[in-house]
């Protein structure tokens, strides 16, 4: 991964290193700002290379971005963007269609080398993630995904199928052993954005591919969230997606553990999260507030995964773990 941040340049050299090195150099774009304005600038950004793509996260104080056509000359992209946009909101325009608005927790799509102005919304500043998918690696090729200017995400039923492979791919760039992961999820978040663009259909082989790839990172998150119930079941979960049981179990055959491993793992995972962040508190806590209907069967299933007592574990102490 790599990281930067204006703390690493002068103050009064931060907007025009920004402008001219990070803007310009690496994203093709123009950025401008007032004068008067400058010395309070403040920009960071990571970039990550994963599953074929690039993921950044940019954070920024407010000002105004363009990728005009000679931009677009000096550094061609040929890539699809889609946008998670994290801050207070962002306003599009100068591309062919109306202006719009992208609200905070909402996405939008676009092809790289089509012109447009951006700028944030709120005093805040940018908040965003952007993942851009060279066309090249994609197995669709249409020519009328040179085609699409930015717009947001129409389709409501997408937002979260495509939260959770963002958070999830975001995960996966900290693994190293998430390589097939990350190229599955960046292809689902390619697709998903050609089906709520019409150039992918949801019931073809790709469309498919990416709704039970999205699907399956978006059952994955609510087992995490609900690992505390004692109840956390397939149909329960099968009722927070909106599909039957049959269909989850499904979507986890091509995944490396069923449902019944991949809940158990998360919450042996999180207990051991526990006992490191709060090494006085009672191992039968732990286990009641991770989802374990007993301490005995916590016992068992921890000493099965991972050939130690919970207690144990925790006597190794940070170094050991």
């Amino acid at each position: 991964m790599y990281h930067w941040c204006t703390d690493e340049v002068e103050p009064h050299d931060r907007f025009d290193y920004w402008r001219e090195v990070r803007a310009k150099g690496l994203f093709g774009v123009t950025a401008e700002l007032e004068r008067e304005r400058r010395a309070d600038f403040f920009g960071e950004f990571s970039l990550r290379q994963l599953g074929g793509g690039g993921l950044v996260e940019l954070k920024a104080s407010h000002y105004t971005v363009e990728r005009s056509t000679s931009d677009i000359a000096h550094a061609p992209g040929d890539s699809i963007c889609v946008y998670q946009q994290l801050g207070s909101g962002g306003w599009f325009g100068g591309m062919r269609g109306s202006d719009f608005a992208i609200a905070n927790g909402s996405f939008a799509t676009s092809y790289t080398d089509l012109p447009y102005r951006t700028a944030p919304l709120g005093a805040g500043g940018f908040h965003l993630r952007i993942l851009k998918i060279p066309l090249s690696g994609l197995a669709r090729q249409d020519k009328r995904m040179r085609e699409l200017a930015p717009r947001t995400f129409d389709d409501p039923s997408l937002a979260p199928l495509l939260g959770a492979c963002f958070a999830d791919l975001g995960e996966a760039a900290a693994d190293d052993d998430s390589a097939a992961d990350a190229a599955s999820l960046v292809q689902a978040l390619a697709h998903l954005a050609l089906i709520e663009r019409g150039i992918v259909r949801p019931g073809s082989r790709l469309g498919q591919a990416a709704l039970r790839t999205a699907r399956l990172s978006q059952a994955r998150r609510l087992i995490a969230r609900h690992l505390q119930d004692p109840d956390l079941t397939p149909m329960m979960v099968a009722d927070l997606l909106g599909i039957s049981v049959r269909h989850l179990h499904m979507l986890f055959e091509s995944a490396t553990k069923s449902f019944s491993q991949t809940v158990t793992d998360e919450r042996l995972k999180h207990s051991r999260r526990l006992m490191r962040e709060a090494p006085d508190r009672r191992i039968a806590d732990i286990a009641a507030s991770c989802g374990f209907d007993s301490l005995a069967t916590y016992y068992r299933v921890f000493n099965a995964a991972y050939g130690m007592a919970p207690g144990d574990f925790r006597a190794q102490g940070p170094e050991g773990r």
